[in-house]
């Protein structure tokens, strides 16, 4: 009980502005990561064929799948942004309403957490991706080379 209070004593420093612009910093970088799973999706398309070939393709597909699962992911906690940032005007409405807004700051505390831990796992499946592909090119590069 005590570690709760702590917290809500600890999240009263943040003003409203500070909570709008971190949820505006997790927009951004939401959007970026959308706009980085649709360049994955097409690298992965274009060296389908590669991956195959060079007998990757158990490796590849639990990438892939973890790629999937981060896109659906981020739909679902982009639209949890939004709501949260459209609900901010509880903590500017000149109104005191100290359960609301401790609820409000609960949500912000649980999606910072739920942003944090998508990103290590998606950038976790990206690096992958990325030496997976990577492997492949050399692998292409190389088999040229020697014909």
């Amino acid at each position: 009980m005590k570690t709760a209070s702590n917290k809500r004593k600890f999240r009263e420093w943040f003003s409203a502005d500070e909570l709008h612009e971190e949820s505006k910093k997790w927009f951004s970088e939401l959007k970026f990561a959308k706009d980085e799973q649709r360049f994955l999706d097409n690298m992965v398309k274009d060296y389908t064929l590669d991956i195959i070939d060079s007998d990757m393709f158990k490796t590849v597909q639990p990438v892939v799948e973890s790629l999937n699962k981060s896109e659906k992911d981020l739909i679902e906690l982009f639209k949890k942004v939004q709501l949260h940032e459209n609900q901010l005007q509880i903590m500017v409405d000149e109104v005191n309403q100290e359960k609301m807004e401790a609820a409000y700051l609960d949500t912000h505390n649980d999606l910072a957490m739920e942003v944090e831990d998508y990103f290590i796992k998606y950038r976790d499946a990206k690096t992958k991706m990325f030496d997976i592909v990577s492997n492949v090119i050399k692998r292409k590069k190389q088999k040229r080379l020697l014909t």
